[in-house]
């Protein structure tokens, strides 16, 4: 039988903050971890979010858009075009939020298969920036560095495992000719001739698109219960269940690109300053025309 509502919860969820909320903080009662735990104050971060991409664009000219890349085994091919701001309308319509149409098909099959088996799915999704200008974070500090930035606020949301900056974990696997961009003179100054590092070297911004990924594990609360500790008779119990997603990779997307944004706003506000957005526009131009190596 099912619990009454606001009865306390004393079957912790694997994977959840259920138990080591309760050990941390002493109570005997899962449910005030569980409801400050949830995903549902990133909404917050999301409005959030949603001003400073406003912020990037009418200052610096910067665009932010996130897509899903992975949902369970399903992958988008090696070699996908990535998508940039005129693509945000296809990105939207998928239900999933892929750009690529085929996978965003094998995504659905594999969200739907899942729920029939009474299971949870993860993911990856994939944050883009572009527009921006050289010189955002610092090669001096740790803690000022673009790359641990944006790692920390993508680690901070809900579910998040794992972090990449362009081909991460896989430039681990190759040689350094098959990793670093190379540098050439373009129509308007220097420019990278890959993508491979994401935008970033020595913990600033290249002014080449900034691309990030974030890995999302299944969602905790699994209808088909695994087991658990009833930690009010120390029995074994089946963990409690109450009413959940089977995948939230595409609202985790949403989520990243919204903290991405407000890293990079405050990156922007750091190195460029000013009391308006006019001032600090005019402080990024000049910077750019000053540039001793362009």
């Amino acid at each position: 039988a099912g619990l009454a509502r606001n009865a306390p919860l004393t079957r912790p969820r694997p994977g959840h903050a259920d138990l080591v909320g309760m050990q941390k903080y002493g109570f005997d009662d899962a449910r005030p971890v569980l409801e400050r735990a949830s995903a549902r104050e990133t909404a917050a971060r999301v409005a959030l979010g949603a001003v400073a991409k406003a912020f990037l664009l009418q200052a610096y000219g910067v665009q932010v858009l996130s897509h899903v890349v992975s949902i369970g085994a399903v992958e988008v091919p090696d070699g996908t075009p990535l998508p940039r701001p005129e693509d945000l309308a296809v990105i939207d319509e998928s239900p999933v939020r892929a750009f690529d149409a085929g996978s965003s098909e094998a995504m659905v099959a594999e969200v739907d298969a899942a729920k029939r088996d009474g299971d949870t799915l993860g993911g990856v999704v994939e944050v883009l920036a572009y527009g921006l200008p050289p010189g955002l974070g610092s090669h001096v500090h740790w803690d000022r560095r673009l790359d641990s930035r944006l790692a920390a606020a993508l680690m901070g949301i809900q579910a998040i495992k794992g972090v990449e900056v362009g081909d991460g974990f896989e430039s681990a696997r190759r040689r350094g000719s098959l990793v670093m961009d190379e540098i050439v003179r373009g129509d308007e100054g220097l420019t990278r001739t890959s993508g491979r590092l994401g935008g970033t070297e020595g913990g600033m911004s290249t002014g080449e698109p900034l691309r990030v990924r974030a890995a999302m594990k299944p969602i905790s609360t699994i209808p088909r219960a695994l087991r658990t500790i009833d930690t009010a008779t120390g029995e074994e119990a089946a963990a409690h269940h109450q009413r959940s997603d089977v995948c939230a990779v595409p609202a985790a997307g949403v989520v990243a690109e919204s903290m991405v944004a407000l890293v990079l706003a405050d990156a922007a506000l750091e190195k460029f300053g000013g009391d308006s957005v006019d001032e600090t526009r005019r402080n990024c131009e000049s910077y750019l025309k000053s540039l001793a190596i362009r």
